[in-house]
C-alpha cells in the first residue's frame, strides 16, 4: 500500500479509503490510485486485514451431505446473497457425522466467519448453541429452532401428509415409508406427516421401512426388500424421504421387472431437477430450496450487522405436491 501511495502521489489513508470505503474519495483520486494498482499489480492482504479487524469477510454453510443436490441448490441461494454482500461462501460437509460437524464448528469460529448457516445432524446439539454464546451468528438450515436462534425450515410435516394423502387419494392402502436414520429430524417429520394422512383417511396401512442413509444406494436396498415381501402384503406405494431414495427405488423396481407405477408407485422428497429427468418421472414433494439458502443468509447478514438489537425470526416454507408419472389413479 505504501508503495501505491508513493506511486499515486497520495497518502497511505487515501489508499486505504479506495480500498476499504470509496464512497470517501473524489473519483479523479480514486481513477488514480486504481491505475497505481493496476500498474504495480497490488493485491490486498486479506489475511493482514483480518488479524486487525478480528473477522472475515466470510459465511460458512455447514449441509448434511453435499452430493444430495437439494443442498447444493440450498447452497446457491446462500451464495446469492453473498455475492450480494461482497462475502465469500466456505461449504462444509459433515456427512450426517456428528464429530466431524463439531470440527467444522470448531474450525470456522477460529477462522472468524461473519456467521454460520448449518442443517444440523442434531439441532440440540449444545455446540450450536455454545458457538452462538461466544458471538458467532447461528442461523438453522432446513430445521426450526428455538427462540433464541434465527431458522428456515418447510413444514415437513405438512409435506409427509400432502405425499401420503395423494398416494390414498390414488387408491393405495398398502403404503411404505422408505427413509432414515429416524434420529433425522426432517425424516421423523415426514412420518408424523404420513401417519397424519392414515390416521385422518381412517384407512390404509403404513409400513416403514428405515434406511441407514438417504442416498441412492440405500433406496435400492429398500427395493430389494419390499421386492421379496409376499405378494399378498407387499406395498402398493412408497413414499420416500427424499429424491435420492425414491431415484434408487425406482433403480431397483427397473432391474428386477417391476413397472412404476403399476406394481410399485413412488413419491419422492425435495423435487431435485433429477426428479423430472428420471427414467419414470417423479412425483415429489417440492421444496423451495434456493429461497430457503437465500432467505437464511440474509437473516445470517442482519444478525451480524445488528448485534444484540437482532429479532430473531423462525420462519418456515408450505411445500408443494408435484405429481407426475411415477404416481397414478389405482384401478379398483
Amino acid at each position: 500500500m505504501k508503495d501505491v501511495a508513493l506511486h499515486a502521489g497520495v497518502s497511505l489513508g487515501t489508499v486505504s479509503n479506495v480500498i476499504n470505503r470509496p464512497q470517501m474519495v473524489s473519483e479523479r483520486t480514486r481513477l488514480r490510485v486504481q491505475a497505481a494498482i493496476d500498474e504495480l499489480g497490488f493485491v490486498r492482504n486479506e489475511s493482514a486485514r483480518q488479524l486487525r479487524g478480528g473477522g472475515s469477510r466470510t459465511l460458512a454453510y455447514v449441509v448434511l451431505d453435499t452430493s444430495n443436490p437439494f443442498f447444493t441448490d440450498v447452497a446457491r441461494g446462500v451464495q446469492d446473497a453473498a455475492d450480494d454482500a461482497g462475502l465469500a461462501v466456505y461449504l462444509c460437509n459433515s456427512g450426517e457425522d456428528t464429530a466431524r460437524e463439531g470440527f467444522y464448528l470448531d474450525l470456522l469460529e477460529q477462522q472468524r466467519v461473519e456467521g454460520v448457516l448449518i442443517t444440523p445432524v442434531d439441532a440440540s446439539d449444545p455446540r450450536i448453541t455454545a458457538l452462538a454464546a461466544r458471538g458467532t451468528p447461528v442461523v438453522v438450515v432446513d430445521r426450526g429452532a428455538g427462540p433464541g436462534r434465527c431458522s428456515v425450515a418447510v413444514n415437513d410435516v405438512l409435506g409427509g401428509d400432502l405425499a401420503v394423502t395423494h398416494l390414498l387419494e390414488t387408491g393405495h392402502r398398502r403404503i411404505a415409508f422408505v427413509g432414515g436414520p429416524r434420529a433425522i429430524g426432517q425424516v421423523a417429520d415426514r412420518i408424523s406427516g404420513a401417519e397424519l394422512a392414515v390416521e385422518r383417511a381412517g384407512e390404509g396401512e403404513l409400513t416403514i421401512l428405515e434406511t441407514a442413509a438417504l442416498n441412492v444406494a440405500e433406496g435400492r436396498r429398500a427395493g430389494e426388500r419390499l421386492a421379496g415381501l409376499p405378494a399378498a402384503r407387499r406395498p402398493t406405494a412408497a413414499f420416500c424421504a427424499n429424491d435420492l431414495l425414491a431415484l434408487g427405488l425406482l433403480q431397483q423396481m427397473v432391474r428386477l421387472g417391476l413397472r412404476v407405477p403399476d406394481d410399485l408407485a413412488i413419491v419422492g422428497y425435495d423435487d431435485i431437477d433429477f426428479a423430472e429427468a428420471a427414467a419414470v418421472p417423479l412425483t415429489s414433494v417440492s421444496q423451495p430450496r434456493q429461497l430457503l439458502g437465500r432467505t437464511a443468509a440474509e437473516l445470517l447478514l442482519a444478525e451480524s450487522r445488528d448485534g444484540d438489537r437482532h429479532e430473531h425470526q423462525q420462519l418456515v416454507f408450505a411445500p408443494e405436491l408435484v405429481v407426475r408419472a411415477s404416481t397414478r389413479l389405482r384401478p379398483t
